[in-house]
């Protein structure tokens, strides 16, 4: 048996709740640990813990999902290169400042959608090449349907949706493997101004029981909690005309 110890898992979103809970995880299970955020460098109390707390490796990178020039070298630099990138990169906005401020707006698209899908299509690169490696996109349940509370960022969700369709689409033989979470209500600091129901709200540490259960049995599509497909199911089959007279 081999004393190589294992690519490590990179988490793209590391300062966050969930990135730090998926992190944890993988690290318990045996996984070095990458936490790539910006201003990476104030990481370095939760990099110490988790490497003290599980006996792995944990570096810091400095990572800017916006910044799409910093990209190729970002992923170039990675030495070794992960076996498993995690995207838990995202902000919420406020959907009346995007309705009203194009920049808010674009910045939603971007941190949501298009810097994710970026970096996560480098990866696919790396990984495509040599045969190996898990992507893991964590989505929304925001972009399975355009609600008028929150359609800037659901609709940033919904194209990260499909592109990871996409990239598990084309990557499919290949080698490579291409998870989508759709976690529903998270409790976390994005959330904490947020009245969520308690039946459809999952903590940072169920969402990442769940990521590192659907990297083991090579899941496709997952809901964190099952309810969450039925009530999608639901309002997805709501028809149009009745749907916009919603206020959802």
């Amino acid at each position: 048996m081999s004393d190589t110890p294992p690519a490590p898992a990179l988490i793209l979103g590391g300062r966050s709740d969930i990135g730090l809970a998926i992190a944890r995880r993988l690290a318990r299970a045996g996984y070095p640990v990458i936490l790539a955020a910006r201003g990476a460098d104030s990481l370095d109390a939760e990099r110490t813990d988790i490497a003290l707390r599980h006996g792995v490796d944990v570096q810091l990178a400095e990572f800017d999902v916006l910044d799409s020039a910093a990209m190729p070298g970002f992923v170039a630099g990675l030495d070794p290169a992960p076996d498993v990138v995690v995207s838990v990169v995202g902000t919420m906005g406020d959907q009346q400042q995007s309705e009203q401020d194009i920049a808010a707006a674009a910045r939603v698209m971007r941190t949501n959608y298009e810097g994710p899908a970026q970096a996560l299509g480098l990866f696919a690169q790396q990984m495509a090449a040599r045969g190996s490696g898990t992507l893991i996109g964590v989505s929304s349940v925001a972009g399975d349907r355009g609600r008028a509370s929150n359609y800037v960022y659901g609709s940033a969700k919904a194209g990260f949706t499909a592109f990871l369709s996409g990239l598990r689409n084309r990557l499919a033989g290949q080698g490579v493997h291409v998870i989508t979470v759709k976690p529903g209500f998270v409790a976390t600091r994005m959330t904490e101004d947020l009245d969520l129901p308690g039946p459809l709200t999952a903590a940072p540490d169920e969402v990442a029981e769940a990521v590192f259960r659907a990297l083991t049995r090579k899941r496709n599509v997952i809901y964190t909690r099952r309810i969450w497909w039925l009530v999608m199911t639901i309002i997805t089959a709501i028809p149009e005309n009745i749907f916009k007279k919603t206020s959802l």
